[in-house]
This record gives C-alpha cells, sequence and structure tokens, in this order.
C-alpha cells in the first residue's frame, strides 16, 4: 500500500503521536531513522507500522525491512507525505510506531555475579539531556536508567533521536524518588548524589561495588529528599563562572569514573 494522500486518516493517526497527550492514549510513540529503528528491534521492539519513502532510503539500511516482524505493516509513502510525518532534519525514509519504552520499577532486576551500576535522573526536563544519559548509560553498559518524577515521557521523539534509540536498549524504569530509594536501599546499592555543595570529588569515592549515580533537574539539581538519604554526594570541580555543568555531561563524567574504576579491579 502507498500513501499519497496528506489527508489519509493513518496519516493523521500517526501525527498525533507527536503529542504527548496522543501517544499516552495510544500507548505509542513515533521512531524516526533506520540507525534507531534497528537498535529498537535489536532490543526486541515489535514496531506496529513502519512508513518507509523510498525516494528517501539510503543504501546502507536497504535490509532493515528484512528484519521487521511479520506482523509489522509496511506502508510506502510519497516524500510530501513522509515530510509531514518526520521531526528530524535530513530524513533518511524510515518512522515506525512503537510501544513507548519504560517499565515499572518492580519489572527490574540487578545482574547477578558482578555489582550493578545504575543511573538516576530526577525531574530532568529537556528530552535532549534524557535522551544523551540513554546513550551514555547504553555506551557505558549502565544496568538501569531510573527516571524519577519525570518532566518528560520517554516517548517524546526527541529523546528517541537524542539517544540515538538507546531508550529501547537502555533497562529504563519510570518512578518516584521515594520508591526509587526503597528499592534501591532494600538492595544493598550504593547512592551517590551529585551536587555542587558536595565536599568530596567525584573521583575521590569508591565506586567499585553496587552504585547508582543520581543526578538532578536541569536548574535546580536533586531535591532535598535525594540530598538527605543518599550514601554519598559527590562534586565535579568548576574552575570557572558557572556553577555547574550541563546534566548530560554531569551524568556521563560520573558513569565513566564508575568504569573506570572497575576496569582496575
Amino acid at each position: 500500500m502507498r500513501i499519497t494522500s496528506l489527508h489519509n486518516p493513518r496519516l493523521k493517526a500517526a501525527r498525533q503521536l507527536q503529542d504527548r497527550r496522543g501517544r499516552q492514549a495510544a500507548g505509542l510513540t513515533l521512531v524516526e531513522g533506520a540507525d534507531e529503528l534497528a537498535l529498537a528491534l535489536a532490543a526486541g521492539i515489535r514496531p506496529a507500522t513502519v512508513f518507509l519513502c523510498p525516494e528517501l532510503q539510503r543504501p546502507a539500511a536497504a535490509g532493515l525491512r528484512a528484519r521487521l516482524p511479520a506482523e509489522t505493516e509496511v506502508l510506502e509513502v510519497t516524500p510530501e507525505v513522509f515530510a509531514k510525518l518526520a521531526y528530524r532534519e535530513n530524513p533518511d525514509g524510515w518512522l515506525a510506531t512503537a510501544p513507548l519504552p519504560g517499565r515499572p520499577l518492580a519489572e527490574l532486576s540487578l545482574p547477578a555475579g558482578r555489582p550493578a551500576l545504575l543511573l538516576v535522573c530526577e525531574a530532568v526536563e529537556k528530552p535532549g539531556n534524557l535522551g544523551a544519559m540513554l546513550r551514555t548509560a547504553d555506551a557505558a553498559g549502565v544496568d538501569a536508567l531510573l527516571v524519577c518524577d519525570p518532566a518528560t515521557d520517554l516517548g517524546n521523539p526527541n529523546v528517541i533521536r537524542s539517544s540515538r534509540g538507546a531508550v529501547f536498549s537502555v533497562p529504563t524504569a519510570l518512578t518516584s524518588t521515594a520508591a526509587a530509594l526503597a528499592w534501591l536501599k532494600a538492595r544493598g546499592v550504593l547512592t551517590v548524589a551529585a551536587t555542587p555543595q558536595a565536599e568530596r570529588l567525584y573521583t575521590e569515592v569508591d565506586l567499585r561495588g553496587p552504585a547508582a549515580i543520581a543526578v538532578g533537574a536541569e536548574d535546580a539539581g536533586l531535591s532535598a529528599p535525594w540530598l538527605s538519604a543518599a550514601d554519598l554526594a559527590v562534586r565535579i570541580p568548576m574552575a570557572g563562572r558557572v556553577n555547574s555543568l550541563n546534566v548530560a555531561a554531569s551524568a556521563a563524567l560520573l558513569v565513566y569514573e564508575a568504569v573506570r574504576q572497575r576496569a582496575m579491579v
């Protein structure tokens, strides 16, 4: 089937997923880009529908269609129709509707035989920051991301784009601060709060055991409950005039310090 009309009801239904309310109502989100879709498929995601524009398709992604599950509906569209669906510059002709990412905290499990490494972000507002942290978590082998009191949804297309699809490969739970702290404490996971007011540098603490590194909202940082309940508070040295780093950059530094320490064991 090839869609040529800008008024096609399938097109209209997909465009509603560009809005958070539409995503929540349908339980679906948009995954644009061959690389992002390939990572989602590798993580076991089964797209409901794929909109494909052959005129925009790049040779490197030619084999992607054969990897789609048998039940996935593939709809070919014209470049004009795809332009109404796309939300990124220089689209490559691939866009899918897929189940919203994220799972309940109770469904997360810690690895056996080695210390867990988790990343926690509280009330992060910008989709680009959340996506960047997911990309770091995937690259560093973080076992799970706990998104506490989220200000943006995991299904936001800009989260998926900035994570390069890692939102599907990294086990991610949506939860509250109170629930996250209780879950971590019950499992003996060290909680490490990142805050500019901490006395100790992040390189001065032992991150080789089971640890959860927590970062907070872009403007206010971690909330009082996190700061008071955390086992350790650490800071990143700042030599300039600003008092903090971008939250995604901070998370990357802290996570890779834990990776560095564990590699030396």
